[in-house]
């Protein structure tokens, strides 16, 4: 089996888990709850998070609520980013958005009740064979990450900053914080509940930072010319598509050689960072 068939079994499993968690009481509630997580989506941050922990040494069964918790913040963050308030999309993943299918006060309190389900899950995810340390580790890792020093972070820069406030150095903060804080968290939170050594956090670290700004170079590659940002700001902006695709490619490399350095053989992190650059060719 190769590294995308067994993505593609990590994927079934996240799927059926959130399935699982979102089934609720039939209420409008859980039905906005399942629209908003199982209407599509490829999963990036739960497969980060897995392949990382498996990469370390662990298990895939005590990674399974940390993978669904990354994606339930995941979700909660479009929503509300979808909202008039924010970047005002109607549309998501080729349908209404949340706030267009179910009404603007009943999707902030479906992204509210998504990010509160997150945690839950973690809280009432068992120890491991780590002990609570490692819990401990990667909830305030993941916390951290989704919070007023990660994404809500980049998501106030993102509605505050214009394009000629702004220079290169806010632009890379900007997606550092917004989209890049829990693609790392999520990295370093499989390898902490693995219990990698000082040496293998720094390497989880250092893949999930380059492939944060990978994977917005990506979609702005992916997107040029319309801007999803409140902002206006996007990588084309600043550094030409040419430059943005060399920029893409370079974080790539730098998150592999992080890898190796590691000597991490996950072939499914390599695989989830080339398919960046083969997403954007």
């Amino acid at each position: 089996m190769d590294a995308r068939e067994r993505l593609d079994g990590m994927r079934r499993e996240v799927d059926a888990e959130l399935g699982r968690r979102l089934s609720g009481d039939g209420s409008r509630l859980f039905e906005a709850l399942r629209y908003a997580v199982l209407g599509g989506g490829k999963r990036f941050r739960p497969l980060l998070l897995l392949s990382a922990g498996e990469g370390f040494g662990s298990g895939r069964a005590p990674l399974l609520p940390y993978a669904c918790a990354v994606e339930l913040i995941h979700a909660f963050s479009l929503v509300h980013d979808d909202l008039p308030a924010l970047d005002n999309d109607d549309t998501r993943r080729g349908r209404p958005a949340c706030h267009k299918a179910f009404g603007e006060g009943q999707a902030l309190l479906a992204g509210d009740g998504l990010l509160a389900l997150a945690f839950e899950t973690i809280a009432e995810a068992p120890s491991g064979a780590g002990g609570a340390g490692r819990k401990e580790a990667a909830l305030r890792e993941i916390a951290a990450a989704a919070g007023v020093g990660g994404m809500i972070r980049g998501q106030w820069l993102d509605i505050t900053l214009r394009p000629g406030e702004a220079d290169e150095a806010a632009f890379l903060e900007l997606v550092r914080l917004k989209t890049g804080a829990l693609i790392r968290a999520s990295v370093t939170a499989g390898a902490l509940l693995a219990g990698a050594s000082a040496s293998g956090l720094a390497a989880a670290s250092e893949y999930g930072d380059a492939i944060g700004l990978a994977f917005q170079l990506r979609d702005d590659l992916a997107d040029a010319g319309r801007s999803g940002s409140p902002s206006g700001l996007d990588a084309l902006a600043f550094f030409g598509p040419d430059g943005t695709r060399a920029r893409l490619e370079a974080e790539v490399r730098r998150a592999l050689s992080a890898l190796d350095r590691e000597r991490v053989a996950s072939a499914e992190l390599r695989f989830l960072a080339e398919s960046l650059v083969r997403e954007a060719a």
